[in-house]
């Protein structure tokens, strides 16, 4: 009987001890199983925290690359701007440069002009002062050739004298030969009309010119007069 008792004590104790077990093994696995669902509801949380947090910051990627190329293309822009500006100012430079080069070029000729202009003023100047001495000459000597040679001198238009020779005809002593007589632009004797003519004024008025001697020039004009008039009566 005592037997029987501690039997079923043993018996007992193992019961008690697969209860145990099977308690301690329950409380274990649900245990594990709750901390795997609480992991796992804390990983899903950091990754949906993770994945808007870098969704969001892709999306703000995206807007900073929209702006850096809009950056860039208004840098474009600009670029092709300044370019487009540069070239300009650099076609207003050289035409500025053309137009002082024209400009002093222009400065160049008119001084040129003016140096040219004063030359002349001063050759016309000193041309008309000769020919104010060669008038003078002629008038110093008007009274010696009317009385010698039987000449009067007149004034006449456009400053020209007028030469009448007398006492050549021995048939008609009043009967007139005359020429006239200028200074043309380059200061030189010029005769301007001659009646009778003579073919030989020409010449005579080119010796003159190389020689000035005046007074020559008028006597070889009255031989010439009356060599004529001796031929004419002839």
């Amino acid at each position: 009987m005592g037997n029987e008792q501690t039997e079923d004590e043993i018996s007992l104790f193992e019961r008690d001890m697969k209860e145990f077990w099977i308690q301690f093994k329950i409380s274990y696995g649900t245990e594990q199983i709750n901390q795997t669902l609480a992991l796992r509801d804390s990983c899903k949380e950091t990754i949906e925290a993770l994945s808007e947090k870098w969704s969001k910051k892709l999306k703000e990627e995206d807007l900073m690359i929209d702006k850096i190329q809009e950056y860039k293309s208004e840098i474009l822009q600009q670029s092709k701007y300044v370019a487009e500006k540069e070239e300009q100012l650099t076609e207003i430079k050289l035409k500025l440069s053309q137009e002082e080069e024209q400009q002093k070029n222009l400065i160049d000729s008119i001084q040129e002009l003016k140096e040219e202009l004063k030359k002349k003023m001063e050759i016309k100047s000193s041309k008309t002062e000769a020919a104010k001495e060669k008038v003078e000459r002629v008038s110093e000597t008007k009274t010696l050739f009317k009385e010698r040679l039987g000449l009067e001198m007149r004034r006449i238009h456009d400053d020209q004298l007028q030469f009448i020779f007398r006492h050549i005809d021995h048939k008609d002593p009043d009967k007139p030969y005359m020429f006239t007589l200028s200074i043309n632009e380059q200061g030189d004797y010029e005769v301007t009309s001659c009646t009778p003519p003579l073919d030989c004024v020409a010449e005579l008025q080119l010796k003159l010119r190389e020689t000035n001697n005046f007074s020559a020039f008028v006597a070889n004009i009255r031989k010439a007069f009356t060599a004529l008039s001796y031929k004419q009566s002839a």
